[in-house]
C-alpha cells in the first residue's frame, strides 16, 4: 500500500508539473511568435494545454486518477472515491508539482526562475468566469466517468480548449494552476493578490457541479 500511494503521489506531482510547463511554456512561446496578436497567442496556448491534458490523463489516469487539480480531488473526496489522507497528499503534490512545472518552463526559456506575476485578473466577471469554468470542468469529468469513462482524456482536453475562449478568465479552473501561475510574470500569469478569490470561485463552481451531477447523472428508476 505504501508503494502504491507513493506512485500515485508521484503521478500527481509529475502530471501537474507537466501541465504547468505546458500552460506557461506554450504561453511564453506563443507570446514570442505571435507578433503581438493576442488572439493567436491565446489559441496556441489553449491548443497546447488541451493536448497536454489529453496525454497526461491518458498515461497517469490508471495510476492516480489524473486529478492534477485540488478541486477535482475535493470532489472525489466528497464522493468517497478517495480517502482523506491520500486526498491531502494529492493536493500537496499538485501544488508543489505546479510550482515546479512553472520553474522548469522559465528555465527552458532562459527566464528568471522565480517570478511574481503583475497581471491583474479580478472583478465580478472574472470570478463568475472561474465559477463557470470549474462548474463545467467538474460536470464534464463526472458525466464522462458516469457514461463514457474511456473518453475522459478527450472530453477534458476539449473542454479546456473551448473554455479558454468562452470564459473571460481563460479558464484556470484549478487552484494548483492558479497558485503556480501567480509565480510567472508571463502571458499566463495572475497577480498573487487575485489568487484567493479565483480559488473561492473555482471551489464554489466545483461544489455546485457535484450537486447538479448527483441529481442529473443518477440512475433513473421507474
Amino acid at each position: 500500500m505504501r508503494s502504491d500511494i507513493s506512485r500515485r503521489i508521484a503521478a500527481e506531482f509529475i502530471g501537474t508539473a507537466f501541465l504547468l510547463a505546458a500552460v506557461v511554456g506554450s504561453g511564453i512561446m506563443a507570446d514570442k511568435l505571435s507578433a503581438g496578436n493576442v488572439g493567436l497567442a491565446l489559441l496556441c496556448n489553449a491548443i497546447a494545454t488541451g493536448a497536454a491534458l489529453y496525454v497526461l490523463i491518458t498515461i497517469f489516469g490508471p495510476i492516480s486518477g489524473a486529478h492534477f487539480n485540488p478541486a477535482v480531488t475535493a470532489i472525489m473526496l466528497l464522493n468517497r472515491q478517495i480517502e482523506t489522507l491520500p486526498a491531502l497528499t494529492y493536493v500537496g503534490a499538485q501544488v508543489l508539482g505546479g510550482i515546479f512545472g512553472v520553474i522548469v518552463a522559465h528555465a527552458m526559456f532562459d527566464q528568471s526562475l522565480l517570478q511574481t506575476s503583475t497581471t491583474s485578473r479580478t472583478g465580478l466577471a472574472q470570478w463568475t468566469a472561474e465559477f463557470v469554468a470549474a462548474f463545467g470542468l467538474i460536470l464534464t469529468i463526472l458525466g464522462t466517468v458516469r457514461f463514457r469513462p474511456e473518453a475522459v482524456p478527450t472530453a477534458v482536453g476539449l473542454y479546456i480548449v473551448s473554455a479558454y475562449w468562452f470564459t473571460a478568465s481563460t479558464s484556470f479552473a484549478n487552484p494548483a494552476v492558479t497558485i503556480a501561475r501567480s509565480l510567472s510574470n508571463t502571458f499566463a500569469g495572475i497577480a498573487p493578490g487575485d489568487v484567493l478569490l479565483f480559488i473561492v470561485a473555482q471551489m464554489l463552481g466545483a461544489l455546485a457541479a457535484l450537486i447538479i451531477a448527483k441529481w442529473l447523472f443518477s440512475e433513473t428508476t421507474n
